[in-house]
């Protein structure tokens, strides 16, 4: 067998393997990599901090460090804070080279992924309940019964001492042709 044919039969994962891989374009070296190990570790310095905006019973539990450049890491907690389910308070801490003071940057909450999604559609034959179907019913039925009435004046009856509607228009029409007379 000659090289060149070796090289024809290998296997795609194993040529893969040889070539280096790439790195994502426009993406520096030091984001891809690891958060800061001081940085990382400093969970109780982020909550302390987040603790200083939010009541500490509105803070969840530790979910992340993210790296976001050298020596600058973002640490996100839950959030328990009603009517934000699924919201993430964040903690961006830093440090100076060679320094094991930590700096907190920025503090906020932000929306996860879950938190913006508007909930699967249901089709409306699928969320109507059949008490609500039974309460339409209901509700219809006194109307359906009821005689409809184009004018109301027209169809109450005359009784007690109380005219009609036209019986009350020819009284005033009569009572002012006799005044002009």
């Amino acid at each position: 067998m000659t090289p060149d044919s070796e090289q024809l039969g290998t296997p795609v994962q194993e040529q893969a393997a040889k070539t280096p891989a790439k790195r994502k374009a426009g993406v520096p070296v030091w984001r891809t990599g690891k958060p800061d190990a001081f940085l990382a570790a400093a969970v109780d310095t982020a909550r302390t901090a987040l603790e200083g905006i939010t009541p500490a019973a509105t803070i969840g539990p530790h979910l992340a460090a993210k790296s976001e450049g050298d020596r600058l890491v973002t640490h996100l907690f839950e959030s328990r804070l009603p009517g934000y389910a699924g919201w993430q308070w964040y903690a961006v801490l830093t440090r100076n080279s060679r320094s094991k003071v930590v700096t907190v940057n920025e503090l906020g909450l932000l929306p996860s992924e879950d938190s913006i999604l508007a909930p699967e559609w249901v089709p409306w034959a699928e969320r109507v309940r059949p008490e609500d179907q039974q309460q339409e019913s209901e509700a219809d039925a006194p109307e359906a019964n009821a005689p409809e009435k184009d004018n109301p004046d027209e169809d109450a009856p005359a009784g007690d001492g109380q005219e009609s509607a036209e019986e009350a228009r020819g009284s005033t029409a009569d009572a002012g042709t006799q005044a002009g007379a």
